[in-house]
């Protein structure tokens, strides 16, 4: 199971990799969170767990990203940009549920 579900974060990341970066988002904070570094966070910690195990810091990294998605994703308006910030959210969450089954 978890190598269909380390397949899928991998196909999720070139997927999103090919979606061009909204670019009225580059230097745009919402929330408090800088849009550039969320996609980059995403990136950075699916490309970990795709690696191995996150050490205990790391997760709690992750579960902040999970929650600053949370917290900007109804503030776009923007529809493109809703799109490829809720595929970035997707990723780091399979990211975070793939974490959490390697403990099990």
């Amino acid at each position: 199971m978890i190598t269909e579900m380390l397949d899928a974060l991998a196909q999720m990341m070139d997927d999103h990799r090919a979606m061009p970066f909204p670019s009225r988002f580059r230097g745009l904070d919402i929330e408090d969170q800088d849009m550039v570094m969320l996609d980059a966070d995403t990136a950075g910690y699916a490309t970990r767990v795709l690696q191995g195990p996150l050490p205990e810091p790391a997760r709690r990294g992750l579960t902040r990203l999970l929650g600053a998605f949370e917290r900007v994703l109804p503030a776009i308006s923007d529809e493109y940009a809703a799109k490829f910030y809720t595929h970035a959210r997707d990723v780091a969450a399979l990211a975070a549920e793939i974490d959490a089954t390697r403990d099990e």
